[in-house]
């Protein structure tokens, strides 16, 4: 199940509206076929493996790391049904579906064909399926804040410079972490100052460049949507994955209405002193409601910088 989950980043996050999903088929401890969501939502994982599979499914067991679908769609049959026609011996679920067109309906279905049906809910699928969880069951994208600074928390010098705080390498996975999501952010500050591109410039993931947001009460630039507030992230429409870069107070307003379901924090070994910080005010009453909010879950080096991957305890 791991390894389907795994196979679902593929489709993260061009399976939007759809949810990224990964699908293995397995027989005696060897991989028969595989598949993930396709680009636009179709066809399904389950749909994509079995049209690349040149095998019978017979004694094998399928891993999915969400409920097959079990609601009609002019655009392909529901995937129960196709596992049910191919007729595999066992099927592993790591997430019940929210969705009430499916939910418990996929499974139910599965044991009605005699398959042998196993529901896991297991942490692997649900992270490669934060995006669609978080709409489904919170309304609103899952968002991942961005903080790229010094030792000391400064974000650039005290006149505003802040190319570059960190190297070509932290750069590079920056705009890896932009290919995986639908939707990026600044606020109105960042952007007058800087004009971002905000994009992706990978070589091969150019066409992957999200979607451009703006928090301001000014005036939408050309080819940029703007919101007024942090919680109208619930309005957006086909955004499961929203990547926000800042700055300062931005990332603070997102912090404060606790929107923030991930941290990625890129810190440079380098010290600025009397710089712009990193993080406006978070009003917190008492430091005893700072702790126990986060969870790290990676670290790794990337060049001469340091990449932190923290997650929201709920």
């Amino acid at each position: 199940m791991a390894a389907a989950a795994r196979l679902a980043a593929r489709a993260r996050p061009i399976s939007s509206p759809n949810p990224g999903v990964g699908a293995l088929l397995v027989r005696d401890g060897g991989m028969i076929a595989r598949g993930w969501t396709q680009a636009g939502g179709r066809p399904h994982a389950e749909a994509a493996l079995f049209a690349a599979s040149e095998e019978s499914a017979s004694g094998a067991t399928l891993y999915v790391t969400l409920e097959p679908c079990a609601h009609e769609s002019a655009r392909g049959p529901a995937c129960a049904d196709v596992i049910a026609e191919a007729r595999p011996s066992r099927v592993v679920i790591g997430q019940k579906d929210p969705d009430p067109r499916t939910s418990g309906k996929g499974i139910a279905r599965l044991k009605r064909a005699g398959i042998e049906t196993v529901l896991l809910e297991d942490a692997a699928s649900a992270a490669s399926l934060a995006g669609y969880l978080s709409v489904r069951l919170a309304g609103r994208p899952h968002v991942t804040l961005k903080l790229a600074m010094s030792l000391d928390g400064c974000i650039a010098l005290a006149d505003g410079t802040s190319q570059w705080i960190t190297g070509e390498a932290a750069r590079a996975h920056v705009h890896a972490q932009r290919a995986r999501n639908d939707a990026i952010l600044v606020g109105g500050g960042t952007w007058r100052a800087d004009r971002p591109r905000l994009d992706v410039r990978l070589p091969g993931l150019e066409d992957r460049s999200p979607r451009r947001l703006l928090l301001t009460r000014g005036v939408a630039p050309e080819g940029v949507t703007v919101i007024n507030r942090p919680d109208q992230i619930a309005e957006l429409d086909g955004v499961q994955y929203l990547y926000t870069e800042g700055g300062a107070e931005t990332a603070a307003s997102f912090l404060r209405e606790d929107l923030v379901d991930e941290l990625h924090i890129y810190r440079a070994p380098i010290l600025i002193g009397d710089g712009l910080r990193g993080l406006g005010g978070l009003e917190l009453a008492e430091l005893a409601a700072a702790h126990g909010r986060w969870t790290l879950t990676e670290r790794r080096q990337l060049g001469s910088d340091e990449f932190t991957a923290y997650l929201r305890t709920r």
